[in-house]
Order: C-alpha cells, then structure tokens, then sequence
C-alpha cells in the first residue's frame, strides 16, 4: 500500500466499505484467517506492519482536534469544504482525493489556483492509483521542499 510505502508516519481514519458499493470492491479481503486487528477491508497484517509508525482508526475521530495537531503534516481529503476549511485554518497541506459534485471542482481551486494541495494525476473516481503515485502524493505533503510553501500559503 502507498501509504505504507511512503515510510510516514500517519492516522488513518478509515470508514468501512458500504456493502453493495462499486468502490468497494478492490478494498475487499478475502481470507478466512486471523487477523491482527487489521479491519476485513485493508490488506492482511497491515495494521502490525505500519504499529510502530501509524495508527488504523475504523470509527469516528475528532478531525478538527487531530488536524490542529503540531505534528500532523498532511491530509488527505475528499475535498468537502468543512475539510477544506479545517485544513486551510489549521495550515496543514492537503491530498486531494475528490470522489463526486463540486469536490472535483474544490480539488482543482485547491492544487491549481491556491497550491496547498497536491493530486493525483487521474480522479480515484476514474482509475485506482497506484501504490507509487501514492507513496509519492504522501511524501511531497511530508518531506518535500515544496511543504513549506503549502504550509506558509
């Protein structure tokens, strides 16, 4: 997985797939093993591969408080305005992840116009990404020289 690739640290809040969902077939597992307390939708044993670097949250957390967090880097949003705002205000640079409506729209006025977000060069809508387009999205927000400029922005 990019993010794991990416060797950052990271909070992963993560909702279930909704059964039924297009979107949520290539998140599907299917193993009948036990697991380490890696949710049934993420990769087997992601969770004790990335424990000492990254936290799995499969519920609700508090966005505004982690995202005012000193030591969050980046964000990766789905590119709705309340996120939008939250990022802007806490100055955290952001992943445009654009899913439908005006979020595509939000995603381009974020990367384009303003230069506080990086994307990927196709809509997540359209095509999965890859592992290293993701990798690389996660460490320009976190250890690039350009981070710096988002953040100032």
């Amino acid at each position: 997985w990019g993010l794991e690739l990416s060797q950052q640290r990271f909070v992963w809040v993560v909702r279930p797939p909704v059964d039924g969902s297009a979107s949520c077939e290539y998140l599907t597992v299917n193993s009948d093993e036990p697991r380490d307390g890696t949710p049934e939708y993420l990769p087997e044993e992601f969770v004790s591969r990335t424990q000492e670097r990254g936290l799995v949250v499969d519920s609700w957390a508090p966005q505004v408080e982690i995202l005012a967090h000193k030591a969050v880097g980046g964000f990766l949003t789905h590119c709705g305005w309340n996120s939008i705002l939250e990022s802007v205000v806490s100055g955290v640079p952001m992943i445009a992840w654009p899913l439908f409506a005006e979020q595509m729209m939000n995603a381009t006025l974020l990367n384009e116009e303003l230069g506080i977000a990086v994307r990927a060069e196709k809509l997540p809508s359209e095509e999965v990404i890859s592992r290293a387009e993701i990798k690389a999205l996660v460490r320009r927000i976190m250890v690039e020289e350009e981070v710096c400029e988002m953040r100032e922005k």
